[in-house]
């Protein structure tokens, strides 16, 4: 268990608020639409990466791997982000924020698990209370911009009907019991315009055009020598 700092951004104020998570919970393959899930699935077969077992799937990761720092050092240069919404239990409430399940994709083709495993996820400082989003969800748009061989180009984009519904992602998760209190869940993501590929910068947002507001956070991403 560690404790991480965010902002609760409660539209007319915001509050500090230092969460103990001690559970990280990557989901997977989370596309209320099968067409859209499908073509995720085949990008990431493109590069070798197998089916997954089931739709959605659930991986563990530790959770000190969750950071919000704005850099983060890699292994080679076969990693990329995801944009997802995050989900984090506490006292029983639920908040949202945004984060990147950074991957790294070269061991990804061997073990998802392992490869989730293998980077720190980053995460927005900000959270929303759900009660303030849950009645326009679907409204809700994930984005992405990556900065590629010196160009920032639009990666991902896309708005959150084309997910799961929260309450069904936390009962297929974890039964009726809810979100459990210290438990950070990432949501899913989006396909890749242009494909999968290693970016020098990653930028992320959610955006709730019914509140007009948004969470954002960029990271650099440090590619560390391999030897041998």
């Amino acid at each position: 268990m560690f404790d991480l700092a965010f902002t609760v951004d409660a539209q007319d104020t915001t509050t500090p608020l230092t969460l103990a998570i001690d559970q990280a919970v990557i989901a997977g393959w989370t596309g209320r639409d099968p067409v859209a899930r499908d073509k995720h699935i085949a990008e990431l077969e493109a590069i070798g990466i197998a089916r997954p077992a089931t739709t959605p799937i659930y991986y563990r990761v530790a959770a000190r791997r969750l950071t919000t720092a704005d850099s983060i050092e890699v292994s080679g240069g076969d990693s990329s982000g995801e944009v997802e919404f995050v989900l984090i239990g506490w006292q029983g409430r639920v908040f949202v924020g945004a984060g990147s399940d950074h991957t790294d994709r070269k061991v990804e083709t061997y073990s998802v698990t392992v490869s989730k495993q293998m980077c720190d996820k980053v995460m927005a400082p900000v959270l929303w209370e759900i009660e303030d989003v849950a009645g326009h969800w679907d409204r809700l748009i994930l984005r992405s911009h990556a900065w590629i061989d010196g160009a920032r180009v639009l990666y991902q984009e896309g708005t959150l009907d084309a997910m799961l519904a929260v309450e069904d992602l936390i009962r297929l998760g974890f039964g009726g019991k809810g979100l459990p209190d210290g438990c950070a869940m990432f949501g899913g993501t989006f396909a890749a315009k242009g494909g999968i590929r290693p970016a020098s910068r990653f930028e992320f947002e959610l955006e709730d055009p019914v509140l007009k507001r948004s969470i954002r956070h960029a990271y650099d991403v440090i590619a560390l020598p391999v030897l041998g």
